[in-house]
């Protein structure tokens, strides 16, 4: 029995938690904000953070002996930060990280530039989008094309943080979770495509080793282990502890919904981008622009003043709304691929003009927008039976009233945690248990699931459905063949 510690750097701070290595029980924690002020520029320029800033964060979350006795060390950091290096190893100029207008156009440009998205989707599974690494090279290529040149290593945030814990060793390393959403990495051919580096950069750049699952990055000067880290999001599902048949649908203002899969989805269409998962998968991942937004504007238009209120509106309604159907598209929409259009109410009649009902339409066509994002992927044979729930409005009793049956499966809304923080100790365990002998580097340690509320679609199953053909009718109606089949 022994002890390790998950390290996850977000974009605003930096969580420990230290965990027994059989069990998975967390034992302590630590947190500290990241001492940066509000993000500059976030209108016309990529968002600048000088990377020291992760590492004092890191220490004064490990402050007070929390790391007092652990074996091994794994780290979880936000995606799409990419940190340029110099030959020497010092930073060229502040990390890169988020997303902004300038490099909505460097994405387009990238975009042409490889002769349109089915030919990114078939090079590296994903299509430029304006916080991806390989973007941010080009604005950095176009707007600081000196930075650019001297630009010798990219590393992402957690990449360069091992490298930091471990001395700044000669080796440098990331997992494959991580290289799969950097824009020039491929999770089908499990290599790095050099020549979009260049595309993007303008020359050619020394990239991290991509390491197994279970493989160790190496040991500090202390004997501490150090695993291979990954990107939040492969951390988080690797603390959930989803398999197959689990997707993950997260409910932020834009949606997302990802599922495990033993291969890698390519989409010429875009809407899938196939991202590597912690354990040796995949994890393809289709995003709604429209969630939370959709039923914070409900709010504002009855003038309830939170969503509690709206979802207690919501349920004095039945299913169905009595007719009323809301596409959410109030962004426009990546899934369907609708970038130019706005949302539709349908169905309006006399006795469906009522606030409870215009409510339960603005759950009921959010869900259904992300059983489309669902159907996409179970559309190309990824398996569907359970549906973990993450984020606030998972808690809804509006949302947990109707999405078991709109999505046709079992739902999970776990309590929350630190899944993230989780999922990057369950790493350490698991590169300490290979570096033992104790544990098959195919199979990750078996730690406790995350404890949650678990609701059976039931007796509604059919009802639910009937809602999800009146949405799909409504779509069809409204934007003819939006989904290709």
């Amino acid at each position: 029995m022994g002890i390790v510690a998950g390290l996850d750097s977000s974009p605003d701070f930096t969580r420990i938690v230290v965990c027994d290595t059989d069990s998975g029980a967390v034992l302590r924690q630590g947190y500290a904000p990241h001492p940066v002020d509000a993000p500059e520029g976030s209108g016309s320029r990529p968002s600048d953070v000088d990377p020291q800033a992760w590492l004092l964060s890191l220490g004064e979350a490990a402050g007070g002996g929390l790391l007092e006795g652990v074996q091994a060390i794994g780290v979880s950091a936000q995606q799409n930060a990419v940190v340029p290096l110099d030959a020497q190893g010092n930073t060229v100029r502040p990390a890169m990280v988020g997303g902004d207008k300038r490099a909505q156009v460097a994405a387009a440009d990238l975009v042409d530039a490889l002769g349109g998205r089915e030919a990114w989707a078939q090079a590296v599974g994903c299509v430029p989008q304006a916080a991806q690494p390989v973007t941010k090279l080009r604005w950095m290529a176009k707007t600081e094309p000196e930075n650019a040149v001297r630009a010798a290593v990219l590393m992402q945030a957690h990449d360069w943080l091992v490298w930091q814990l471990l001395g700044r060793p000669v080796r440098r390393t990331t997992d494959r979770g991580g290289a799969s959403g950097t824009g020039y990495w491929s999770a089908a051919t499990g290599a790095y495509r050099s020549d979009l580096v260049e595309l993007a950069l303008g020359h050619q750049a020394m990239l991290p080793e991509v390491i197994g699952p279970a493989e160790a990055a190496g040991t500090t000067p202390e004997g501490l282990l150090i695993s291979a880290g990954t990107g939040e999001t492969m951390a988080a599902a690797f603390g959930l502890g989803i398999g197959l048949g689990d997707a993950v649908v997260s409910l932020g203002a834009s949606g997302s919904v990802m599922a495990v899969h033993p291969e890698a989805l390519v989409d010429s269409s875009g809407m899938i981008t196939s991202l590597a998962d912690a354990t040796g998968m995949h994890l393809p991942v289709v995003t709604t622009l429209n969630a939370v937004r959709t039923l914070r504007g409900a709010a504002e238009l009855l003038g309830v003043p939170d969503l509690e209120g709206l979802s207690d509106l919501a349920m004095k309604s039945t299913p169905g709304s009595h007719g009323l159907v809301l596409l959410p598209y109030l962004e426009g929409e990546r899934t369907p691929s609708l970038p130019h259009t706005a949302g539709t109410l349908a169905g309006l009649r006399r006795e469906s003009m009522k606030p409870e009902h215009l409510a339960r339409a603005a759950f009921e066509g959010m869900l259904c927008g992300l059983a489309d994002a669902l159907d996409v992927l179970r559309g190309r044979g990824v398996e569907v039976r359970r549906v973990f729930l993450l984020g606030a409005a998972a808690e809804l009793p509006a949302v947990q009233a109707a999405a078991p049956s709109l999505f046709g499966a079992q739902v999970v809304v776990p309590q929350p945690a630190d899944y993230a923080a989780i999922g990057a100790a369950r790493q350490a365990a698991w590169a300490l248990g290979v570096s033992q002998g104790t544990l098959d580097p195919r199979t990750p340690p078996v730690w406790q699931g995350a404890a949650a509320q678990v609701l059976e679609p039931g007796e509604e199953l059919a009802v639910g459905q009937a809602v999800r053909q009146q949405f799909v009718s409504v779509r069809e109606q409204t934007h003819p063949g939006a989904f290709r089949s």
